[in-house]
């Protein structure tokens, strides 16, 4: 496995990432446009990329939940500063933030690219595993040791983990694209190529209907 050397939730059972109620600070904005929320998200691969590595993953069943829980994927760590992989993301991801002498935001802008809201209050956001732990778990997570599991639930390198609305995390649980997509469409492309990546970084497995849904997203990416 690689990628697991970096110090970061949308998981279904779990309960949320978020320190919020999960309602809009403000009005929805509409729809996102189509390359909303790429531009801060770290390895991204190209989309020629994303479809070489989707070839290549290794398609299995989904395996056992048992001996899963979220505990098994410490997070939020500690980047130092005084600050967590939640309040790194939150700065990275929002605009004009402003942070307190604990590194909590208490001022900025944030656009949820799944469903286009935008936001003022950072407790209104969730930081969400582009890949959830429970799917993570059931797709070969489970075989990793406990100082693993914290790397890949604290990305800061990959595609990993974005801002997003608490209702659209909630919404989105632990399923995998087959099951789950981001209401705005036009974030299926990059939704695919983050998706595709971190498998790909983890070695993680993919269903069938996962990959057949994946290779469709990434059919909605422009020329």
């Amino acid at each position: 496995m690689t990628g697991c050397s970096a110090a970061g939730s949308g998981d279904g059972g779990g309960g949320a990432d978020g320190a919020g109620s999960g309602g809009p600070s403000a009005s929805a904005s509409g729809a996102a446009g189509p390359a909303a929320g790429t531009g801060t998200l770290p390895g991204l691969p190209t989309v020629g990329r994303a479809r070489t590595e989707l070839a290549d993953l290794k398609v299995a069943p989904h395996g056992s939940m048992s001996g899963y829980s979220r505990a098994r994927f410490p997070h939020w760590a500690e980047q130092g500063d005084d600050c967590s992989t939640r309040e790194v993301v939150l700065e990275r991801d929002g605009k004009d933030v402003e942070r307190d002498a604990a590194c909590k935001p208490v001022s900025g802008t944030w656009v949820s690219v799944y469903d286009g809201k935008t936001f003022t209050d950072a407790g209104d956001l969730d930081i969400d595993h582009t890949v959830p732990l429970a799917n993570a778990w059931r797709s070969g997570a489970d075989s990793w040791t406990q100082e693993q599991r914290k790397a890949f639930a604290n990305d800061l390198t990959h595609p990993q983990l974005l801002s997003v609305s608490a209702s659209s995390n909630r919404s989105k649980g632990d399923q995998g694209p087959d099951e789950w997509q981001p209401p705005v469409k036009t974030y299926w492309c990059a939704y695919a190529r983050s998706w595709v990546a971190v498998k790909s970084t983890y070695e993680l497995t993919v269903t069938d209907a996962e990959k057949d849904m994946l290779d469709r997203m990434l059919g909605t990416c422009s020329a």
